[in-house]
């Protein structure tokens, strides 16, 4: 979808009219880039610049969601929009490809993947064979290409990691049992003990990386998201601590005015307040 050049009244017009949806918001982002009478930070930007900003929106979709809070995910949702639209437009000034490409391709994209919906494949089937059929439509798409191609490299790392043992496992390298993977599990953390007093910096951090690569097949095995674990596991560790911080100052100290056997305790008080209220 894009917009013919239009002239500064009409351009004026169109920003300020809040029922023009998404030719609004079309234009403008070309007026934050427009070279001449654009904002000078959104005029210095590049793809690489703002990929960074499009994973945060991303994550703070994912956030508000977790959280249930559906007021703010409307407007994470716009500025996950916004990501797709900047991209877009960065794209049509280098002549590689515009917004109506976008929803040209997914659009195409999800009509092909939905042959049950669109088509006249029948829709007598599961979800879990509707993700299997997904995934047979992707690999027919790839042709030729190795397995593991096309797993984005800027995916979270756990995430990657489950994406690139699923597809492996698709083509039979897996282990057949979840045993099997804690057998692995206890390998590789048998492995980093040994290694952090005998390896390099860099030779350790290799051993770290397979235990936790292990630790993501171990979710997957168990059918548990091990971002999702990790970032309950994280809030945990949050509220707790701030418990303690609560406890601390009641007697007008912080943290570092504690020690960690005073802090385990009050760790160990504040896990029992939870168990309590969440028997």
């Amino acid at each position: 979808m894009t917009l013919p050049h239009l002239d500064r009244t009409e351009s004026d017009r169109l920003t300020q009219d809040s029922h023009a949806g998404i030719d609004r918001l079309l234009e403008i982002m070309a007026r934050l880039r427009d070279p001449a009478t654009g904002c000078p930070w959104d005029i210095e930007q590049t793809f690489a610049t703002i990929a960074p900003y499009t994973l945060e929106e991303a994550h703070e979709v994912a956030d508000a969601i977790q959280r249930e809070a559906w007021a703010e995910l409307k407007g994470e949702l716009g500025d996950l929009l916004f990501q797709t639209v900047y991209h877009a437009q960065m794209a049509s000034e280098a002549g590689h490809f515009s917004f109506a490409d976008v929803v040209t391709a997914i659009s195409d994209k999800m009509i092909s993947r939905h042959p049950h919906v669109f088509g006249d494949q029948s829709r007598d089937k599961t979800a879990d064979q509707q993700t299997r059929d997904w995934e047979a439509l992707k690999a027919k798409e790839r042709g030729a290409a190795r397995t593991l191609d096309g797993v984005a490299l800027a995916l979270p790392a756990l995430t990657r990691a489950v994406k690139l043992q699923n597809r492996a496992a698709r083509v039979g390298f897996d282990w057949p049992t979840t045993g099997e993977v804690l057998d692995k599990l206890v390998e590789e953390a048998r492995e980093v003990v040994e290694a952090r007093d005998t390896l390099t910096h860099d030779a350790l951090t290799e051993e770290v990386g397979d235990l936790l690569f292990v630790m993501a097949n171990l979710a997957r095995h168990l059918k548990v998201d091990p971002e999702a674990a990790l970032r309950a596991a994280s809030q945990k560790f949050t509220r707790r601590f701030a418990r303690i911080e609560d406890w601390l100052a009641e007697t007008n100290r912080k943290p570092n005015d504690s020690d960690l056997a005073e802090m385990d305790a009050l760790w160990n008080r504040a896990k029992a307040e939870e168990k309590a209220r969440n028997p």
